[in-house]
């Protein structure tokens, strides 16, 4: 009885950490990558490698001059905008990156919506 409820707990225990173990480990992009302007149809922006940005929508009439300005961090591939009011204050955005090549990026936020941008100019 013992050597059973030992055994048991012993294949519990092994299967406990194998469990824990196979877990996905985050993706993790190049930061180096992600300065630049980047588009989707008419939808721009532009990062710059000391943190800052903007972003801007010529399909409202918009030109890059007028962007909204917005600072960001990548951490593995959490991608965090924090987008500067002219009124005062700031909004944060936080997207989970799913791709980031020289020429590609790809995000999306928790609530299922998906951006696709092209690096248009370094």
């Amino acid at each position: 009885m013992i050597k059973k409820t030992l055994l048991y707990l012993t294949a519990f225990t092994v299967l406990s950490f194998l469990a824990v173990s196979c877990e996905p480990e985050q993706a993790s992009f190049d930061e180096s990558l992600l300065p630049g302007k980047w588009q989707s149809g008419t939808l721009f922006y532009k990062y710059i490698a000391d943190g800052t940005g903007g972003t801007w929508d010529t399909a409202d009439n918009v030109t890059e001059a007028e962007a909204q300005a917005f600072t960001w961090t990548l951490v593995k591939s959490e991608l965090t905008h924090i987008h500067v009011l002219e009124t005062g204050g700031s909004v944060p955005k936080v997207y989970t990156v799913t791709e980031l090549t020289s020429t590609t990026l790809q995000y999306h936020d928790d609530f299922g919506v998906n951006w696709s941008f092209t690096k248009v100019v370094k």
